[in-house]
């Protein structure tokens, strides 16, 4: 036979073994995976990773089959009309370590060869191998692998873990728990644990037991990235992303991890490509650990969970530890996973008054099942992290001293220019001290840091709000949104004047004189977590 009708013959015969033995379809992204029948593991068909790529899948069944050996033109070309095809096919979602499944199941992969995965559902679970048109999983590098849970073990693994961990009191273990719990939800944000303790605490021990509970004896901690794409790399390529010993939390860093916490897109250029992208959607399970990171923005400080944790008394060897948390770590899943059933067959009400709600939903499912008390943490944990806020910020200390002399209910509204004005008076006092690095310089900075706070210092019971005193009546032009902010209680320590200043009026287009001064305002309210008396807010 001539070579280039032997070409043909290699392309059909490779063609018609992928295609009864595989089963190829297409994600949301466009990417085209291949699936042995059967079997719940995808592999993309143009990867070349070391894990293992469907091209090397194909030749060593064709090999072993004794289909011969082709060369790679054939098996290009081949792979070529595969995807092709595939791409006309059913779009199918593929996920790491843990996938939504039918019935409100979901499914946690164990990282076997041979497929086995735990199926959780209300009414219990099971160890089987998931319908490929169900879940699909994508291993990685980082997926390592969980041996079989152990079955009626009466709850005793979470006593051997948290016996192995150093947890300084029960709050912090209940909301390591809660936390374990969540991370088999693929539905769920979960907040991100933050381990701190003194030195020797064992905060990075503590870090990889809980990580290693979902990802394997393989799971560990990691440096923080420098940049926010080797961020997103590794988040991508695992489920629980855990950074240890942090120090500083840069504004770039705190802003990426609450994307990764409650979930984000990264858009890039596709390589080889002038107008096409790929898309990268993300929503993982993060820890991290330190002795202290210095100050905390509002909006991570809302997706933490601090966990404290305490010098052990009698000291154990790496080797000795990891021997022995080997040998629980099936009874340990086998006890989450029971505890797991147990709380999502149990009903309860949803907190309304907490941002990440459906954790907090998740905390009083389990005190439901196990009165722990882990929503009552949870909310006391969220308490001490507005200190934390306050405390590292001296413009909202400045903001609370000014509120401290209103009365209850009262309201102090001005621009932000004049609330700049009145709050720096405050800050410098009569010694007029020097202003500190960071301090606002203009209303308009101003009004973002308060519009930033406004959590925190409502949880304190200073309410700020923004807007205008009017509109303009002009058609040619539209007042530009302004910002305000008012407080309620005692006299201000501040220029009354400002806060009564006469609204401007200028003459707009349509010769009719309206009144658009931009405000913001301050009211002092009620303390959202009465559990807490700040010092500084005068209630």
């Amino acid at each position: 036979m001539a070579e280039d009708e032997k070409a043909p013959a290699a392309r059909q015969i490779i063609t018609d073994y992928a295609q009864s033995h595989f089963r190829y379809f297409r994600t949301t992204e466009g990417t085209v995976y291949a699936q042995r029948n059967g079997h719940p593991v995808a592999r993309p068909i143009r990867s070349q990773g070391t894990t293992g790529s469907h091209r090397q899948e194909l030749m060593v069944g064709l090999y072993r089959d004794g289909h011969g050996v082709f060369n790679g033109t054939a098996l290009k070309e081949a792979l070529d009309l595969i995807e092709a095809l595939a791409l006309t096919e059913d779009v199918q979602p593929t996920h790491i370590r843990v996938a939504p499944g039918f019935d409100g199941a979901t499914w946690l992969d164990l990282g076997r060869d041979d497929g086995r995965s735990v199926r959780i559902h209300p009414t219990g679970w099971d160890v089987r191998i998931p319908d490929p048109r169900e879940v699909c999983w994508r291993r990685t590098q980082l997926t390592g692998e969980l041996p079989l849970p152990a079955k009626d073990t009466n709850g005793k693994g979470i006593d051997l873990l948290l016996r192995l961990c150093n947890f300084a009191n029960a709050e912090s273990e209940c909301l390591a728990l809660a936390w374990l719990i969540g991370c088999l939800e693929p539905s769920v944000p979960v907040p991100a644990p933050f381990l701190t303790g003194p030195q020797g605490a064992g905060k990075s021990t503590g870090g990889r037991m809980l990580v290693r509970v979902i990802e394997g004896m393989t799971g560990d901690l990691r440096r923080a990235p420098r940049d926010e794409e080797n961020l997103i790399t590794a988040v991508a390529a695992g489920w629980v992303t855990a950074l240890d010993n942090l120090s500083h939390l840069p504004p770039d860093l705190s802003d990426l991890m609450c994307c990764v916490v409650t979930g984000a897109e990264s858009i890039k250029r596709a390589l080889f490509t002038d107008g096409d992208v790929v898309r990268s959607r993300y929503r993982r399970p993060l820890l991290l650990t330190g002795i202290d990171v210095g100050v905390i923005r509002p909006d991570l400080a809302e997706r933490l969970l601090p966990l404290r944790l305490e010098r052990p008394r009698v000291r154990r060897t790496e080797a000795e530890l990891w021997t022995e948390y080997a040998q629980i770590l099936p009874v340990v899943l086998g006890s989450l996973l029971d505890l797991t059933v147990q709380v999502r067959a149990t009903e309860a009400d949803i907190p309304t008054d907490l941002r990440m709600a459906d954790f907090a939903h998740l905390c009083a499912q389990l005190d439901t099942a196990v009165s722990l008390g882990a929503l009552a943490a949870y909310r006391a944990s969220l308490d001490d992290l507005n200190d934390d806020v306050i405390e590292g910020d001296l413009l909202a200390q400045t903001v609370l001293t000014h509120a401290a002399g209103l009365e209850p209910g009262a309201e102090v509204r001005m621009t932000s220019s004049q609330w700049l004005h009145c709050l720096t008076d405050l800050y410098s006092g009569q010694e007029c001290r020097p202003l500190p690095k960071g301090w606002p310089t203009t209303g308009k900075v101003l009004s973002d840091r308060l519009k930033r706070l406004q959590p925190t210092l409502a949880a304190r019971g200073v309410l700020v709000d923004w807007g205008r005193t009017t509109e303009r009546t002009s058609k040619r032009s539209t007042a530009r949104p302004g910002c305000s902010s008012c407080c309620s209680g005692a006299k201000p320590p501040c220029n009354r004047r400002a806060a009564t200043a006469a609204p401007s009026s200028r003459p707009d287009s349509g010769g009719t004189t309206t009144d658009t001064t931009p405000f913001f305002f301050l009211r002092k309210g009620t303390l959202r977590h009465p559990r807490h008396q700040h010092p500084t807010n005068g209630t």
